[in-house]
């Protein structure tokens, strides 16, 4: 009973977000359209909960074809960055520091396929390979920050991520939510985080290939 009225809770502060940041929504699209050309938004299938596969939204921080232009600077993993990733386009840097890239996912929210506290949705690839421990933190919805988030975001690998999610996993409450969007909120605007290689999911897609392979 509790999960389901916070879950309404989420939807209508998503609804509600929605129509206060609408101007804001409107000017960070402009200018992505005037710096970068069409394709104002970057759409995507992630895992939901359960792994179940959804769409979604952010603002395009990103040239076209991220992945393909990944392969030819010789990125190992496709979906990590780089220090100075050229990828990132000029609007996208600073909306990345500033979080206002997962604005759109406040649709995401509203239709009820993330929330606004949850493990981050991961690609689909790399979901493939987790295991079954990294699986739990598919139990819940994802959502646009987490507990992860405050503690350390792109500045910790995949597995103390794996780690950080299944606490929370442990550890939901309303209480918890709060908690942990209070403090993205203190957070907002950051410096540009350090890069970190993503070996472990390197290491299990390079595992895969060999599985299929054999």
């Amino acid at each position: 009973m509790t999960r389901t009225l916070w879950d309404f809770a989420n939807r209508l502060a998503a609804a509600i977000a929605l129509v206060l940041l609408a101007p804001v929504l409107l000017v960070i699209a402009a200018w992505i359209r005037i710096a970068d050309g069409k394709g104002v938004l970057f759409v995507q299938d992630r895992a939901g909960r359960d792994g179940v596969p959804f769409r979604m939204l952010k603002f395009r921080t990103m040239v076209h074809d991220s992945v393909k232009m990944a392969r030819e600077i010789g990125l190992s993993d496709p979906f990590g960055l780089l220090r100075d990733d050229p990828r990132i386009t000029r609007c996208g840097r600073f909306l990345r520091r500033t979080s206002l890239d997962e604005l759109p996912q406040l649709v995401n929210v509203l239709t009820g396929r993330m929330a606004l506290v949850g493990p981050r949705p991961d690609v689909l690839p790399q979901v493939a390979n987790y295991s079954a421990e990294d699986r739990r933190r598919l139990e819940v919805k994802p959502g646009i920050t987490g507990w992860a988030q405050i503690n350390g975001r792109e500045d910790i690998d995949w597995a103390q991520r794996f780690v950080l999610d299944r606490w929370y996993v442990d550890h939901w409450s309303p209480a918890l939510d709060l908690r942990i969007l209070w403090r993205t909120a203190v957070s907002l605007h950051r410096a540009e985080p350090p890069v970190h290689v993503d070996e472990l999911n390197i290491q299990r897609a390079q595992a895969h290939e060999v599985r299929r392979a054999a």
